[in-house]
């Protein structure tokens, strides 16, 4: 028996790690079937196995709804924080600086960011807290019945609650006025452009800020709402068509707008890529919040990387940290010498 069982798992696909695929996944969920949360939930577990990541060595945060709910279902190797509604990025800020050697992904939704966390994501964002940052965006309290959430669009009736007077908040564009260094929009409906995203994104030095629309099947999924896999797919316009690939020598490329190209890679796999015809650089910040806001002006659901700046230092490199963990420091690492403590004391004097 032990014989078939090691050969059994031999005959299993593995990383360059060692790990199969069922090793990055969690419990199973709990949500609607449909929901857009779930469909992200297994692009990040295809990521992180993609990727070669030790779940040991990825923490994971969240704060209150559904969206919240999503980090118990991948990375179940993982250590992971649910904190107070809207409190994430304290929570994430504190962890961070406790062990500055942990690759972060933090889950909200548009309730948790958008309404009671406003303050403390546009704080992370100016701070630039290494850590993926995803917003799980559905337009609705999925988790308390489906009252509108601050990013529901003007207009939108839902049973039960009437039509929704206000403007919505728009994330990427708040993300990219409070400074964020790495923003993206994604339509969980498409799943490649989801993976491809939070792979850049794991590997960005920064707050990298992913607003996914998500939808509600069960509150907000009519064909005519801004967060419905139907007006999703029909106006999903992509800034680019990507493909992550890990940073080693340059490989360069040359072709026109509209063409197609394949590109063999390092280790031998070939990516296609296709320039669009919208010629679009993700580095400039003002070209950005220009076409956010032809976007919203057109009604597009505007997807890809919106922005990167790869220049900004983080908040963990502004401070003179340690090269150990302050988590894994010893005791006569962390405890003043005499010495100090009565040169404090001499001051008090």
């Amino acid at each position: 028996m032990a014989d078939l069982t090691t050969e059994s798992r031999s005959n299993l696909q593995v990383n360059l790690i060692g790990l199969e695929k069922s090793d990055y996944r969690g419990d199973t969920t709990t949500l609607c079937q449909g929901c857009g949360h779930n469909s992200i939930a297994s692009q990040i577990i295809a990521a992180c196995y993609e990727m070669d990541i030790q779940p040991e060595n990825l923490i994971k945060f969240s704060g209150i709804g559904c969206s919240s709910k999503s980090p118990a279902y991948f990375l179940g190797r993982s250590f992971g924080f649910n904190g107070l509604h809207g409190r994430m990025p304290s929570l994430a800020t504190g962890s961070m600086f406790g062990d500055h050697t942990m690759l972060a992904i933090g889950v909200s939704g548009d309730g948790d960011t958008a309404s009671i966390g406003m303050g403390q994501f546009k704080h992370v964002m100016r701070r630039n807290l290494p850590m993926v940052y995803i917003v799980e965006n559905n337009g609705v309290y999925g988790l308390t019945k489906g009252q509108f959430s601050a990013t529901a669009e003007s207009g939108l009736t839902l049973k039960g609650y009437g039509t929704n007077p206000y403007m919505p908040i728009d994330l990427a564009w708040e993300a990219l006025v409070g400074n964020a260094t790495f923003v993206a929009r994604s339509f969980a409906g498409d799943p490649k452009q989801v993976k491809e995203l939070i792979k850049a994104a794991l590997s960005h030095r920064g707050i990298a800020v992913l607003d996914i629309i998500s939808p509600c099947v069960t509150f907000n999924n009519t064909d005519t709402s801004m967060h419905s896999y139907a007006w999703g797919k029909e106006h999903e316009v992509a800034l680019h068509e990507l493909s992550y690939v890990p940073e080693r020598e340059d490989i360069l490329v040359d072709y026109e707008e509209g063409d197609m190209i394949d590109v063999t890679m390092h280790d031998g796999s070939t990516v296609v890529l296709k320039k669009l015809e919208h010629d679009y650089d993700p580095t400039n910040r003002s070209h950005a919040l220009s076409i956010l806001e032809e976007a919203n002006t057109k009604n597009w659901l505007l997807t890809g990387l919106i922005y990167i700046d790869t220049e900004a230092p983080c908040l963990l490199d502004i401070f003179n940290l340690t090269d150990t963990a302050l988590n894994r420091l010893k005791e006569h690492q962390i405890r003043p010498s005499r010495e100090s403590i009565d040169k404090v004391n001499a001051m008090m004097f």
